[in-house]
């Protein structure tokens, strides 16, 4: 089976950089999956993409080197074992509240004994591999998103749930949880300080943590604060960058 190089990222002590990806061109992923990315994030939470989308933009981020992972819609068996059998090699799950919850999504992206995830890896295979039945479970990341007040009150029965690899911080909706605007930048004390106990209890369980970063300069930020999976804003942003910056040297 194709090796998963986030698990050796991780393994080595170094940290993941994600691109993300809400819009539904498979060319625009083709050609940020060429760019010297650690993965590739598909968003079917709060993008326009829909599951036919998902599928063809795995399949361009797999023309190249980083890897292909989806955030699913919502902690539900189906989509997640979808994009899985769509050849997505990590789910992140937004939302995940507590123990029992974390155990279904940690359920669904697992084959038995260890879960209920059905067998049909129909374009999976063809990019893993034919024996992917028998490593799929041991290479396929697991990242729950930690996220609200309810998970922030059981982040050690979350984080020591069997086969959950690495947990994710949505900043805006953390923020909105503890009362405050929604921000990829979070500067109040309140919003930090929980971030930080999430990041020190993955630590505390060996799970990686993560978080969103709103560009590159927060992305240092938070690595050097120990976090090991950073996504890169998103394409939208890319996008309005490269031609705001395009249009800032030509009107100069």
């Amino acid at each position: 089976m194709r090796e998963n190089r986030m698990r050796q990222i991780w393994a080595d002590g170094g940290c993941v950089l994600t691109a993300w990806l809400l819009g539904n061109s498979a060319y625009s992923a083709e050609v940020i999956a060429n760019e010297k990315f650690d993965a590739v994030v598909v968003d079917m939470q709060h993008g326009i993409i829909d599951f036919q989308s998902a599928a063809e933009l795995l399949q361009a981020i797999s023309t190249k080197a980083p890897v292909p992972i989806a955030r699913t819609p919502w902690n539900d068996p189906s989509p997640i074992m979808r994009l899985l059998d769509a050849g997505a090699y990590g789910i992140i799950c937004p939302m995940v509240n507590d123990r029992a919850e974390c155990e279904q999504f940690i359920s669904a992206c697992r084959y038995p004994p260890v879960g209920e995830r059905s067998y049909g890896p129909l374009r999976a295979m063809l990019y893993a591999g034919e024996d992917y039945y028998q490593h799929a479970n041991d290479t396929i990341a697991t990242i729950a998103m930690i996220e609200t007040a309810r998970a922030l009150d059981n982040l050690d029965d979350i984080m020591s749930v069997d086969g959950l690899d690495a947990i994710y911080i949505g900043p805006s909706d953390l923020s909105i949880a503890l009362g405050y605007e929604p921000t990829l930048d979070p500067k109040e004390k309140a919003v930090l300080d929980a971030i930080d106990a999430i990041r020190d209890a993955a630590v505390r369980h060996g799970v990686q943590p993560g978080i969103h970063a709103a560009g590159g300069e927060g992305a240092r930020a938070w690595r050097e604060q120990g976090f090991r999976f950073i996504a890169l804003a998103a394409d939208s942003f890319y996008l309005a960058e490269g031609a705001r910056s395009q249009l800032r040297d030509a009107r100069a």
